[in-house]
């Protein structure tokens, strides 16, 4: 017997799953001026959860809401999507020295610090979460005398992490970054002022 509610509930909120013909602006609201919360890549999958006015909100398939422009919007996903072209995520993150800084940025056109841990992962087959709070709370935690090389490190404040980095050894970090003088994705010693605002060290 035909489920109403459940029904009501598809028809109120269609599960489509398509993909992006074309890199994508994933926003927070459905304005082309709303803060770019992420990327949609080709192939990727995604749920379109509502549409309005010509904006499609939508879901990545590591569980990141926003909203596209709908008519970015056609094609299948890509089977292959997560293919594993990479061994090893920090080798991967090495690829990307000097890929500029882009908040949102998901790409080797620009990508965020966050970015590059997931994008990085990604390449490896694996799909982690996509913020730095949300890469620090699923990692597991490590002792500062117990990391490896790829491990990463979260910086912030109290109410949470606002960056991350790969940990490389001896001081030294390997992420993206925005400052005075600095625009990209560097490999560096740990700076001052990032040290000072270290909130965990963990491993995914």
């Amino acid at each position: 017997m035909l489920d109403e509610h459940m029904f009501e509930c598809q028809r109120d909120y269609p599960r489509v799953v398509p993909t992006v013909r074309e890199l994508t602006a994933v926003r927070a609201e459905p304005r082309d001026d709303a803060e770019r919360v992420t990327e949609a890549l080709p192939g990727e999958p995604l749920t379109v959860e509502e549409t309005r006015d010509g904006w499609a909100r939508v879901r990545t398939a590591y569980d990141y809401p926003g909203w596209v422009r709908g008519d970015a919007l056609g094609g299948e996903p890509d089977p292959a999507w997560l293919r594993r072209g990479a061994d090893d995520p920090l080798d991967h993150a090495r690829t990307l020295l000097g890929a500029p800084y882009l908040w949102g940025g998901m790409t080797p056109a620009g990508i965020d610090c966050s970015g590059l841990v997931h994008m990085s992962f990604r390449a490896t087959g694996r799909l982690v979460p996509r913020d730095a709070d949300q890469q620090e709370e699923a990692g597991t935690a490590v002792s500062e005398p117990e990391l490896r090389r790829g491990d990463l490190v979260s910086y912030g404040d109290t109410s949470g992490a606002d960056h991350v980095a790969f940990w490389l050894g001896e001081g030294r970090i390997l992420h993206a970054t925005q400052r005075d003088g600095v625009d990209r994705v560097v490999e560096e010693e740990e700076p001052v002022e990032l040290r000072r605002r270290r909130r965990a060290t963990f491993r995914l």
